[in-house]
């Protein structure tokens, strides 16, 4: 009976190659898990401005250069993604990256804003951040230079809100970014000349980044800073007391 007893059990045992599938699957799902948990979440910031006169493209391409490599010195865990447009005197602008590197370019913008009319960069708008994104849209950093912007009836904005041009211009940038990794996949040149040649109903019209420049409802750097370090339960007023309690002014 016992020697039943121990045949019924090996045959219930696993088969030696079982055991190893399931030793290879457990070490890849610890794996993962170590990896997920390793990863700096990613954001995605949009911000859009208007050049400055007689500024010249490869000024602005170059500041942004400098910024994101002194970025680099103290934010090395993830690397920087996007797209840096330029349109017509308009800049839009793409970035990827953690957390650290998007407040640090930010603040840059919010002291180009304190300059007043001789920054760089003038009307900057924030327009999207978006937290813990699952993946990047770009593989790498790129400057795009448009000689030949697309132009759009100003009557077919005005009846559209903010929101609905804000979400206009992220499918077009998910477009866009579809196109250059495309390209990049099929080893072709995906320049800045090649950009507007090759798929002109892809770039977002000039006059749009224009309105969304003037948009009040769009929050510039220092708005933004401003609503970031405010406290998130502000005192209400049923909770301001008048006149000051005995026991609290002495």
């Amino acid at each position: 009976m016992a020697e039943e007893a121990r045949a019924a059990v090996r045959r219930d045992w696993p088969e030696p190659l079982e055991l190893q599938r399931r030793d290879l699957l457990t070490a890849r799902r610890r794996r993962l898990r170590r990896t997920l948990q390793c990863r700096v979440p990613l954001q995605r910031l949009l911000v859009v401005a208007r050049l400055r006169e007689e500024v010249e493209a490869e000024e602005v391409a170059g500041y942004h250069r400098k910024l994101f490599e002194d970025a680099s010195e103290y934010y090395i865990r993830e690397q920087v993604s996007g797209l840096l447009l330029l349109s017509s005197s308009r800049v839009l602008h793409v970035v990827e990256s953690c957390s650290s590197t998007m407040h640090f370019l930010i603040r840059a913008l919010a002291s180009l804003q304190n300059q007043g009319p001789s920054a760089l960069l003038q009307e900057i708008k924030v327009l999207v951040v978006a937290h813990n994104i699952p993946s990047r849209l770009f593989l790498r950093w790129d400057v795009a230079v448009v000689t030949s912007p697309v132009t759009r009836p100003e009557d077919s904005m005005q009846s559209q809100s903010i929101e609905e041009v804000v979400a206009e211009c992220l499918t077009l940038l998910i477009n866009v970014a579809d196109y250059v990794l495309k390209s990049a996949e099929d080893d072709s040149k995906a320049s800045s000349d090649s950009l507007h040649t090759l798929a002109p109903e892809l770039l977002i019209p000039a006059g749009t980044i224009g309105c969304l420049c003037k948009a009040e409802e769009c929050a510039s750097p220092v708005d933004f800073l401003r609503m970031y370090l405010s406290p998130v339960q502000p005192v209400l007023d049923s909770e301001a007391v008048w006149p000051i309690p005995l026991h609290l002014s002495a």
